[in-house]
């Protein structure tokens, strides 16, 4: 698998693990709890990916004063549905 395949592979973990645990608008997960959600080896990539994953305005940050929250952008939830799809068997409820 090339190294484009990974980092969608790990982009669509991310969104399902989020959706798993129904972070969407208003409900939040701390930043670096999202990041222990990957395996340790793929947590330098998966910092990159969330930040990337903010800049498409897929997930939603919200600064706190004990660090950065996260959650799934709920105006864009079939581009989540439609990358998850493609690595998860889900139906959209």
């Amino acid at each position: 698998m090339n190294l484009m395949n990974e980092e969608e592979k790990l982009k669509a973990t991310i969104l399902f693990k989020l959706m798993r645990k129904r972070k969407w608008g208003e409900s939040h997960m701390p930043f670096d709890r999202v990041k222990r959600l990957v395996p340790s080896h793929l947590r330098g990539r998966a910092e990159k990916i969330l930040q990337e994953l903010k800049k498409e305005s897929l997930i939603l940050s919200k600064p706190t004063h004990y660090g950065e929250e996260i959650s799934l952008n709920p105006k864009q939830v079939e581009i989540i549905y439609s990358i998850v799809r493609k690595y998860f068997s889900i139906t959209q409820s």
